[in-house]
């Protein structure tokens, strides 16, 4: 059985959804990738991200949001999950952001 597929969002995929996503470099049961939901993104979600990914976390509603206005189709029957974690951070794998994702993504992820 193949891995399980998880797409992390966040605004310009600078610091939230990179740290999420390297919580699960060589993960035995899932793979991650991240992408941003503005221009600007270091990495611009599409259509083809959506297709691959199983679930997909938001940090935020403004990103689920985003996607549902620009990807209607692509998201047809997939989970979406908004993690309510704000912009708060300094940099990517700040110890507070990596132990709120951890406790975000505990309910839907719980052998992470």
């Amino acid at each position: 059985m193949g891995k399980t597929k998880l797409l992390f969002l966040c605004s310009r995929n600078q610091w939230r959804s990179p740290t999420a996503e390297a919580l699960f470099k060589n993960h035995p049961r899932y793979d991650a990738r991240s992408a941003g939901t503005e221009n600007g993104a270091r990495i611009k979600v599409t259509g083809c991200h959506l297709g691959w990914a199983d679930t997909i976390f938001c940090m935020e509603r403004k990103h689920a949001d985003r996607l549902r206005e620009k990807f209607p189709e692509d998201l047809a029957g997939k989970p979406v999950v908004i993690l309510r974690i704000p912009d708060d951070y300094p940099a990517a794998h700040d110890p507070e952001l990596i132990a709120r994702l951890r406790d975000a993504l505990a309910p839907h992820l719980p052998d992470l």
